[in-house]
Order: structure tokens, then sequence, then C-alpha cells
């Protein structure tokens, strides 16, 4: 069982790096890993936290959300939101941002709900055709978010 996580602290993933600068966390709000990895890392000594690339996987279920594009990204908003606020970020503290789609066409429908989250001066920004993503996705965010005051 997941231990709860408290609103700003993280259960650390067990893997800590020489000198305790780095290290991985898990939160209670989201759906297990499908994988070997970290939802988030954060590396005290260049000032940010990593974050890897969330899908429309629900909380709840740990399936991907049912309802296209759209309501696959406003998922994966939901999955970040609940790592930046256990980290006491916010989507304004996110620097850069990475977007996989696996399709181009849903370029425009994506853009829409990705602009909801964030305001100017906005995020350095990729996005990335790809052939598939886990769970059959149609969309994968990942961020780096500075620790920093500002970006």
């Amino acid at each position: 069982m997941r231990q709860r996580v408290k609103r700003g602290s993280t259960k650390s993933g067990g893997r800590r790096r020489q000198g305790g600068k780095s290290h991985a966390s898990y939160f209670d709000r989201l759906a297990n890993p499908i994988g070997p990895f970290s939802p988030a890392v954060r590396c005290n000594s260049h000032g940010y936290i990593y974050v890897s690339g969330q899908i429309g996987q629900s909380t709840e279920t740990g399936k991907l959300v049912e309802g296209g594009i759209e309501r696959q990204t406003e998922q994966v908003f939901a999955n970040l939101a609940a790592l930046l606020e256990a980290s006491q970020r916010s989507f304004a503290h996110v620097a850069r941002a990475t977007v996989y789609l696996t399709s181009m066409a849903d370029f425009a429908a994506m853009n829409a709900v990705y602009a909801k989250h964030f305001k100017a001066p906005y995020p350095a920004r990729t996005t990335i055709g790809v052939s598939a993503l886990p769970l059959g996705a149609n969309v994968e965010i990942d961020v780096v978010v500075a620790t920093a005051a500002s970006r």
C-alpha cells in the first residue's frame, strides 16, 4: 500500500545520489508507474524537479481515461497538478515541457487544453509526433520545474 504523502513532502524512492542532492519522489495522488521509474526527481544542486511523462491515466483505476484527446490531456494536467502541488510548485514554475502526440492531427485540440494551464511567459516547449505511447495513450507530457521562487 502506498503511504500518504503530506503536501510538500515526498517519500524517498530508496535511491539517493551522493550527498543527498537528488532524490526520487512518489505521490499518493497518482496511479502507480507502469515501469521502473520515479514520477519525479528533485535535483537540489541544479534547482530543478524533473517530472516523468504523464499520460491520461486515471488515479482511481490506473487505466487510460476515455473521451479522446481533450479528456486525456485534461487528465495529464490533473496528474501534473498533483505532482506540482506536492512539490509546492505550480504551473507558473514550469520551465520546459515536452509533448508527445501519436497523431499531429490532435495538436490543436491538445494545444487548447494546454493553453488553459499556462500564462505568459510560457515555458519552453517541444511537441513530438510518436508512433505509440504507453497504454495506447494519445498524449504524454513531461515537464522540468524550477525550484527557485521564479523561473
